[in-house]
């Protein structure tokens, strides 16, 4: 019942209209006149207007109620009216007619003929007639009112609390990138000072040129470190400039796994997060094979597939004479971070073993990232 108000509301309508008929039909007397049983009856309906029209459900049951039996239709009308309206004017106004039509005896003559104390007793009735139906009214309001402003505060505290995490994470976000500037950029700084040293007392050009190309990297991982510092600091969204499928050549360039890019077919408009996220899973892919597969080949393709972009990286088996070689350490974070990146843009992920030995990566990006 509380799970569709509309029925709810239908069955309380039909509940307060039986229980004013049997009110009045309880109570006709045998020589009732006929149009006091006609405006009863109008208004025991009446009552299917007291939710959009309460003030105006209260005006139709007077009639009924002052010269005819229909009490109960002006009392549950008038509840209505006061848990609506609590006590503005068109709450006072129905009480008044309520009581009035408790009060005054119909036909006017035998009002008339009454004695003080029938006057007095009249009078009592029709204020507990009138009151009582304002007096639940407003109570069942303010209970609502009452129960809406608690929901508010149970809302507001979870909003405070939730600020509340928000602050300890920007603090612990705050604390890493301390730690990450410290250590990371501490090292990465010395490594490209090194390889400046390097390309200057080398001498032969391709000692130079790979001490240029270790200081180039150096610098770049800086960089690409203070824009996550940068983040980390805010906890804001991170809006930086980041590399994409258009520096796609420079990172194969630069890379010592010798790479064959097969196929590159990139659309003429690519999601600024598909490209940054093609560029990382391309990046990634050629790390892990620097790691575990020294010496082997790569193929690269990035091709359109319908409304998605598809980024395959596949190696073959390592050379023999380098896998033992002083194999790089890793953090078994990489995959993963491709895989989650993945399936925030509403992608898939593959990797795997190949029958030769080698390893495939393939991922697909849709286009549409809205």
């Amino acid at each position: 019942m509380h799970r569709h108000p509309t029925a709810r509301g239908i069955a309380l309508d039909a509940l307060a209209v039986v229980v004013a008929v049997l009110d009045v039909w309880l109570v006709i007397p045998s020589k009732a006149q006929p149009y006091s049983i006609v405006l009863s009856g109008i208004a025991c309906a009446a009552l299917v207007l007291r939710r959009r029209f309460p003030f105006l459900a209260v005006l139709v049951t007077i009639p009924g109620f002052l010269a005819g039996w229909a009490q109960i239709a002006a009392m549950i009308a008038l509840f209505t009216l006061a848990r609506r309206k609590l006590w503005m004017w068109q709450t006072m106004a129905a009480g008044a007619l309520v009581f009035a039509s408790r009060y005054v005896l119909w036909p006017l003559p035998d009002f008339a003929d009454l004695s003080w104390r029938q006057h007095i007793l009249r009078g009592i009735y029709g204020v507990l007639m009138a009151g009582m139906p304002i007096a639940l009214g407003l109570l069942m309001a303010l209970r609502k009112q009452l129960s809406d402003r608690l929901a508010d505060l149970a809302e507001s505290r979870e909003r405070e609390q939730r600020l509340h995490e928000q602050t300890i994470r920007s603090a612990e976000r705050a604390s890493l990138a301390r730690e990450m500037h410290d250590v990371v950029s501490h090292q990465v700084t010395l490594i490209a000072m090194q390889a400046g040293a390097l390309a200057v007392s080398a001498h032969d050009e391709e000692s130079r040129q790979g001490a240029n190309t270790i200081r180039q990297l150096s610098k770049r991982t800086l960089d690409e470190l203070r824009d996550l510092v940068g983040v980390l600091r805010s906890g804001a969204v991170d809006d930086g400039v980041h590399p994409g499928l258009e520096e796609l050549p420079q990172l194969l360039r630069n890379s010592e796994v010798p790479v064959e890019l097969a196929e590159q077919k990139v659309p003429d408009f690519v999601p600024p997060a598909v490209s940054r996220a093609a560029y990382r899973t391309v990046q990634e892919s050629l790390t892990n094979i620097h790691k575990h597969s020294p010496g082997a080949k790569a193929m690269i393709r990035v091709f359109p597939c319908g409304s998605a972009l598809i980024v395959e990286v596949v190696n073959d088996e390592a050379d023999p004479e380098m896998a033992h070689s002083g194999r790089l350490p890793s953090g078994g974070h990489g995959l993963l971070g491709v895989r989650e990146r993945a399936a925030l843009l509403g992608g898939t992920f593959h990797a795997g073993h190949t029958p030769d030995g080698g390893f495939r990566v393939c991922v697909t990006y849709p286009m549409d990232t809205s």
